[in-house]
């Protein structure tokens, strides 16, 4: 596997964080891990998630509530939010 960066090990800090049922927004994860200007970073971070059971990166959409991209498909991460209740929490 390859070495993760320092800014994706924050990023994953920071998912990890992240509430069930709740979610939060790529700028929100990106400004949390240091990098307020790097949400599309932290979603590339995101999608090179080698840890999807550990670091629940379905958690986080687009700052206007859409879904964004998922590594598993759109699909899932739905249904994943779905199961999860997916609720207000987000900042």
């Amino acid at each position: 596997m390859k070495q993760l960066t320092s800014f994706q090990k924050k990023v994953y800090t920071v998912v990890k964080k992240i509430p069930l049922g709740e979610v939060r927004a790529y700028a929100w994860v990106a400004k949390m891990a240091g990098r307020p200007a790097a949400a599309r970073a932290a979603g590339n971070a995101l999608n090179k998630n080698p840890f999807p059971v550990i670091v629940p990166c379905h958690r986080v959409v687009h700052s206007d509530g859409s879904l964004g991209d998922y590594a598993f498909g759109a699909g899932l991460k739905k249904r994943l939010l779905e199961i999860e209740g997916k609720g207000k929490g987000r900042e």
